[in-house]
Order: C-alpha cells, then sequence, then structure tokens
C-alpha cells in the first residue's frame, strides 16, 4: 500500500476522522531531506498496511493543517490517534528511530 495524499480539503477525513493511527509526513518538493526519508515511509505503509494510515501532504500545497500544526521545518512526521497528534518527529531518522517512535502507537512491539 502506498501512502495515500493528504491535503486540506480531506485532512478531516483520512487523518482526523480516521479509526487507524495515521503517520502523516508533512513535505515539499524542493526539500532534501524529505526526499532521503519519503522511501522509509513508503517502506512503513507497505508494511504496516491494515494497522496504520500513512500520508503524505505537501506543505507548499497546503498551507491549512501546516500552519494549525505548526510545521516550522520539513520534513516533520506526525501521528494521529483519535484525532489527536501523539507523536512528533522532525528530520530525517533513520527507519529504526521513526518504527521505536511509532510503535507504542500502533499496537506492535
Amino acid at each position: 500500500m502506498k501512502p495515500i495524499e493528504i491535503t486540506d480539503a480531506n485532512f478531516e477525513k483520512e487523518v482526523i476522522q480516521s479509526d487507524k493511527p495515521v503517520l502523516v509526513d508533512f513535505w515539499a518538493v524542493w526539500c532534501g531531506p524529505c526526499r532521503i526519508v519519503a522511501p522509509v515511509v513508503e517502506e512503513i505503509a507497505r508494511e504496516y498496511d491494515g494497522k496504520l494510515k500513512v500520508g503524505k501532504m505537501d506543505v507548499d500545497s497546503n498551507p491549512e493543517a501546516s500552519i494549525k500544526f505548526g510545521i516550522r521545518s520539513i520534513p516533520t512526521l506526525m501521528v494521529f490517534k483519535g484525532g489527536k497528534v501523539v507523536e512528533q518527529i522532525i528530520g530525517a531518522v533513520p527507519k529504526r528511530h521513526l518504527l521505536e517512535r511509532l510503535m507504542p502507537h500502533i499496537g506492535v512491539n
């Protein structure tokens, strides 16, 4: 499963109202570190399909959510659970580090 495209228009439905935890990758086309973390986000989307929803949100095209959640640097990865932010990871981090922060929220050890 590939990450879904999250926009200001579908944020409420795809993220806030999701019955599963959601990992949102806030990124931009011009961002070098975003390109580094993108394959990791795609791997996680495939590996945890069914347990976790994964989406990517272009901050340049979708400023509302970026402002609302105080995105100051990218990539920023946020985990939403029950419509609330439960985890935030800033920067291009190794997959191992990302999984350590993600696992408690999706009930996988």
